[in-house]
C-alpha cells in the first residue's frame, strides 16, 4: 500500500470517527438535552473510545456547537428549498417570499419532531452563549434575508433603506421571535401572537400605496385569525 492511499485511509476513517461522534450526540441532545447528556453515553453510542472524542473536539460545548451547526444548515436549507419549490409553481414578488420565507421559520419554531427546537433554540444559547448564536444567524440566514430585502427594495415594495443594518435588524428580530415561540409554555399560542406581532412590525416597511395592507401578512392558511390579525383589519 502506497504512503498515499494510507493517508486517505487515514483521513476517511478519522471523518468516519467525527461523523459518528457528530450523529451520536445530535440523537441524544435532541432527546434528552445538553445537561442530561454525558460524554460517556455519546462515545457508547458512537462505538468509540473517549480519547476519539477529545482528538475531534475540546470538550461537550465543542462538539455541540458542531451538532448546532449541522442542524441549523439542514433547516436553513430546507427552508430555501420550500421557498423555491413555493416560487417555481406559484411566481411571486420579494416581499412575499419575504413573509412566507418568516412564516415558515416560526413554523419551525413549533415543532417537536425535529432537532431544531431543542438543540438550536432551547439549549443553544443557554450553552453556548449569544455570541454563538449571533453567529450562527449570520451564517445561515444573512446572505438570503439581504438578498430578499434588496429585491424588495428594487421592486418598490419596501422604502429604500439602507440594506445592512435592515438586514441586521430583521434578523435579530426573526432569532428572537424564533426563542420566545420554542420556550412559551404553549408554543402554539404564541407562534399565533407572534405571527400577528411579526406581520404589524413588517408592515411598517412598506412603501404607503404599493400594496393593500391585507395582502402584506402571510399568515398560514390552517391558523385561526381572529379581528387582532392583520387579514381582519
Amino acid at each position: 500500500m502506497t504512503r498515499a492511499r494510507r493517508d486517505d485511509r487515514t483521513a476517511e476513517a478519522k471523518a468516519d470517527t467525527r461523523a459518528a461522534l457528530v450523529a451520536a450526540a445530535r440523537r441524544r441532545f435532541a432527546e434528552q438535552g445538553y445537561a442530561a447528556t454525558g460524554t460517556e453515553e455519546i462515545v457508547a453510542d458512537a462505538r468509540v473510545t473517549r480519547g476519539a472524542l477529545y482528538h475531534h473536539f475540546r470538550d461537550k460545548a465543542d462538539l455541540f456547537q458542531e451538532v448546532m451547526k449541522e442542524v441549523a444548515s439542514e433547516v436553513a436549507d430546507a427552508l430555501v428549498e420550500s421557498e423555491l419549490t413555493r416560487e417555481a409553481s406559484e411566481p411571486s414578488d420579494a416581499w412575499t417570499q419575504l413573509c412566507t420565507g418568516f412564516h415558515s421559520l416560526l413554523d419551525f419554531s413549533t415543532r417537536t419532531d425535529t432537532d431544531f427546537q431543542r438543540i438550536v433554540l432551547v439549549d443553544g444559547p443557554a450553552v453556548l452563549g449569544n455570541d454563538a448564536w449571533n453567529t450562527l444567524v449570520e451564517t445561515h440566514g444573512y446572505r438570503l434575508l439581504s438578498q430578499w430585502l434588496e429585491r424588495a427594495i428594487a421592486e418598490n415594495t419596501i422604502d429604500p433603506i439602507p440594506v445592512a443594518p435592515l438586514t441586521r435588524l430583521v434578523a435579530a428580530l426573526l432569532a428572537e421571535a424564533s426563542l420566545y415561540i420554542a420556550r412559551a409554555a404553549d408554543p402554539l399560542a404564541a407562534r399565533q401572537e407572534t405571527g400577528v406581532a411579526l406581520d404589524r412590525l413588517m408592515s411598517g416597511l412598506v412603501r404607503i400605496g404599493s400594496r393593500p395592507l391585507e395582502t402584506m401578512a402571510t399568515w398560514p392558511a390552517n391558523q385561526p385569525t381572529d379581528d387582532t390579525t392583520p387579514a381582519a383589519q
